[in-house]
C-alpha cells in the first residue's frame, strides 16, 4: 500500500540585498530552480528583488532558510541572507498592522522580516522613540516603518538597519499584499517551479 502524499505548507522566503544596482545579480528564473531543486514545490517568485513562494512536503524537516543561503552560494556564488516565513506567520502581519491608520501610502510603508522572533527584543527601544513623522510598530515576526517622507530619506529605517545589521530585510506593503496573495492561492504541486 502507498503512502498518501502530504500537503505541502506554503512558506515565503526573503532574501536580502540581491539585484541592488550591479551586486548580487540572480535571475529569478534561476532562483526557482535552485528551490525547487532544493525539493521544494509550486516554487514562484514575485519581482525581480528577492521574494520566493514555495512549498515544503510534510516529511521535509529542518529551517529552510540555511539550506537555501548554502545553495546561493554553492550553485550561483551569491551570499545573500534568507529568511523564511510561514503562509500563516504572513497572513498575521499583514492582518495585524497597526500603522494601518497612519500610513497612506503602501510604497512608504516597510514591513520589516526579523530573520530571529527574538531580534523583536533588540528593537524595543527604538519602538519607545518619537520617530515623528515617521513610525515604528513591532509585530512577532515583523517591524512595520512608515517612512512618511520616503525610503530614502528615511532615519527610522537607517536606524533599524544600525540596531539588526542583515539580521532584517524590508519589502514595502505593497510587496507584501502581493506576496500574501500569492501564498492563498498556492497548490504546492510537483514541479520544478513555475514563475508568478
Amino acid at each position: 500500500m502507498r503512502n498518501p502524499v502530504l500537503p505541502a505548507a506554503t512558506h515565503v522566503a526573503f532574501l536580502r540585498g540581491i539585484n541592488v544596482g550591479r551586486a548580487k545579480r540572480v535571475a529569478m528564473a534561476d532562483l526557482r530552480d535552485l528551490v525547487a531543486g532544493l525539493g521544494y514545490l509550486d516554487v514562484r517568485t514575485l519581482l525581480n528583488s528577492g521574494n520566493v513562494v514555495f512549498g515544503i512536503p510534510r516529511s521535509n524537516r529542518g529551517d529552510p532558510a540555511p539550506r537555501i543561503e548554502k545553495a546561493l552560494v554553492s550553485r550561483l556564488g551569491v551570499s545573500s541572507r534568507v529568511t523564511v516565513l510561514t503562509a500563516a506567520e504572513l497572513g498575521a502581519a499583514m492582518t495585524t498592522n497597526p500603522l494601518a491608520s497612519v500610513a497612506d501610502d503602501p510604497t512608504r510603508l516597510l514591513v520589516t522580516v526579523l530573520a530571529r522572533p527574538a531580534d523583536r527584543a533588540r528593537l524595543e527601544p527604538l519602538a519607545r522613540q518619537d520617530w515623528m513623522p515617521e513610525a515604528l510598530a513591532l509585530g512577532t515576526r515583523v517591524a512595520y516603518l512608515w517612512c512618511a517622507e520616503g525610503i530614502l530619506a528615511s532615519r527610522l529605517l537607517g536606524a533599524v538597519g544600525g540596531v539588526l545589521g542583515d539580521a532584517v530585510t524590508s519589502r514595502n506593503w505593497a510587496t507584501m499584499t502581493k506576496l500574501l496573495a500569492l501564498t492563498e492561492g498556492s497548490t504546492s504541486t510537483p514541479g520544478r517551479g513555475r514563475p508568478a
